[in-house]
């Protein structure tokens, strides 16, 4: 874990920052719905069983916050509040979305929060606000800047046995390096392997 502040004997200790990724073996996270010239599709699809949501529930704990780019929330806008009532959707539905945008005014699907023009700052403010875990899903640009400035605490990545070539990434080009620490994997029947870390730091010394 980076953060290397603890809390005091008279303090509640800070929320965790979890990033969740569908994520291809060349890195890729982008899907059709993302926009642009993509001529993928929805990759994701063929490979979606019971047990893989169930998984991702999981994964979700009983209750969450979201930390979302504006795209994410657009896209998540436009299919979660009429998606049929399971526990994933009412969840996500029922969860506070902190959103990084500049448009606040047309931010219509709630519970939601707007952060400011310094994200760094925000983010932190969110995690030491009793609450939640706070899960950040869809965003190469939010990733590299919480890894830069140590805000998160656990990463993700839901792998799916494809190469994909071409697409938006999880990590930017110029994201710091960081190190991190297996703390579980899982595959699927399906071919897409859960692999858990917690962040450990800057990258070794050889």
């Amino acid at each position: 874990m980076l953060r290397t502040s603890q809390p005091g004997p008279t303090e509640a200790p800070m929320r965790m920052l979890k990033i969740m990724e569908h994520i291809s073996l060349d890195g890729v996270i982008q899907v059709s719905s993302d926009g642009g010239d993509f001529p993928h599709g929805d990759w994701t699809a063929p490979y979606r069983t019971p047990a893989g949501r169930d998984a991702v529930l999981a994964a979700h704990g009983e209750h969450f916050d979201l930390l979302l780019g504006r795209r994410t929330y657009d896209i998540w806008s436009s299919f979660w509040p009429t998606a049929p009532s399971s526990p994933l959707s009412d969840g996500i539905n029922v969860a506070r979305k902190h959103v990084a945008t500049h448009r606040p005014e047309s931010l219509g699907w709630g519970p939601c929060e707007a952060l400011g023009p310094d994200l760094v700052q925000d983010v932190r403010r969110i995690l030491s606000k009793d609450g939640p875990d706070v899960i950040l899903w869809g965003s190469s640009t939010l990733t590299s800047t919480l890894l830069e400035h140590g805000l998160a605490d656990e990463l993700l990545l839901i792998v799916y046995p494809v190469l994909l070539g071409t697409g938006k990434r999880l990590f930017a080009e110029g994201t710091p390096p960081r190190s991190f620490e297996l703390i579980g994997t899982r595959a699927m029947p399906s071919g897409i392997l859960f692999s858990h870390y917690t962040t450990a730091g800057p990258l070794p010394k050889p």
